[in-house]
């Protein structure tokens, strides 16, 4: 099955739908019924379907079927293809998140005795913002009986996590007015507004890391301002008419990722524009914001949190820095944990890979999930 799925390319930036055929497919030879939720393009869809009694109590087992790129990553082998090299499973989406996936896939056949039902939930691009998730939840909230738990399947090495910081991520667009660079008095060169633009957030992450509580269950232990993507310029002797570049704020829970986006407008409205317009007066800086994905913190009592030990056999719970779906179940109130196979370490990196040992934990879990439920 993890075959089957990794052979599908499902990068962000493309289609997903031959894998959502695939998996609709494939449960409808089981008799289950899959239902979709389009996104407005209608090349990208969700997916989810109930195994088991129409009856609550039940558990969701979430994950998305989007990867990131491979572009410009050495990889040693076709990144679509499973290679097993010393006890690895190569291939891009290895780890996040298809072994999840494809494990809950593969026991559907054991899912014969169900008291309590499963419900699977397969979103679209949750790696360019967890964009896909809110319309599944609100169908799956709307149409499916009360779920006991959530458990997202992102690869947590196996260990129940239980918060997650928030995202928000948004493009900066900075319109300068082009000149000879010999003459930079008379143009506003749009990547040297970026670049202090850019050098704001950096300075602010400094800021935050000096304050970090030395204590704190995250890694790292601060709120984070981060620029992954710039585009701008022309020739380097023109002083650039436009740049734009993407960044990301992650915080913890008791910071709002707003609060540093205001911060930036202000310092951009204050400052930059008046001194860009001195020299040319359609020059600016336009924010737009992509993505608002909200942190998560599940109590320990937590249904979810409960389940989640009981299958694992830990009495321990964790925190990670990246952002995931878990926020935006919670804020529809639902119970939720984190779980699944596969080390973040090795997400998004070239030759991506889980371990044959993770992958046969999940495989445990899952089993004894169905077990729990029968």
């Amino acid at each position: 099955m993890l075959d089957a799925l990794v052979a599908m390319p499902t990068v962000s930036r493309d289609s997903n739908l031959d894998l959502i055929d695939f998996v609709c497919d494939y449960l409808g030879g089981h008799g289950v019924a899959a239902r979709r939720v389009a996104s407005d393009c209608g090349q990208k869809a969700n997916l989810y379907a109930t195994i088991g009694p129409e009856a609550p109590g039940g558990v969701v087992l979430s994950g998305h079927t989007d990867v990131v790129p491979v572009d410009g990553q050495d990889w040693q082998s076709d990144p679509f293809r499973i290679s097993e090299r010393d006890g690895r499973l190569y291939g891009r989406g290895t780890c996040d998140m298809k072994s999840f996936l494809a494990t809950a896939l593969a026991l559907v056949p054991e899912m014969n005795r169900l008291r309590r039902p499963i419900h699977l939930a397969f979103s679209y691009d949750e790696e360019v913002g967890c964009l896909g998730a809110p319309r599944l939840i609100e169908a799956l909230c709307a149409e499916l009986p009360q779920p006991e738990a959530v458990i997202v399947g992102e690869p947590t090495e196996m260990r129940v996590v239980t918060a997650h910081k928030s995202m928000f991520i948004f493009e900066t667009e900075v319109r300068g007015f082009e000149a000879h660079s010999s003459k930079q008095n008379l143009g506003v060169p749009a990547v040297m507004v970026a670049g202090r633009l850019i050098n704001w957030l950096a300075e602010q992450q400094d800021r935050n890391r000096e304050r970090a509580d030395p204590d704190s269950p995250f890694e790292p232990g601060y709120s984070t301002l981060h620029c992954g993507v710039v585009h701008g310029g022309t020739a380097q002797n023109i002083t650039a008419k436009q740049c734009r570049f993407v960044t990301d704020i992650r915080t913890l829970p008791d910071e709002a990722p707003e609060d540093f986006f205001r911060e930036l407008e202000r310092y951009a409205r204050e400052v930059l524009e008046p001194e860009m317009r001195r020299v040319h007066p359609d020059t600016g800086i336009d924010f737009h914001i992509r993505s608002q994905v909200p942190g998560f913190a599940a109590r320990e009592n937590e249904p979810a949190v409960a389940l989640a030990r009981q299958l694992t056999g830990q009495n321990t719970s964790e925190s990670v820095a990246y952002g995931a779906e878990a926020g935006q179940f919670q804020e529809a109130g639902l119970s939720v944990a984190m779980c699944g196979p596969g080390s973040i370490d090795q997400a998004h990196q070239p030759n991506e890979f889980i371990s044959l040992d993770q992958f046969e934990q999940g495989v445990v879990f899952m089993r004894r999930l169905i077990e729990r439920l029968s």
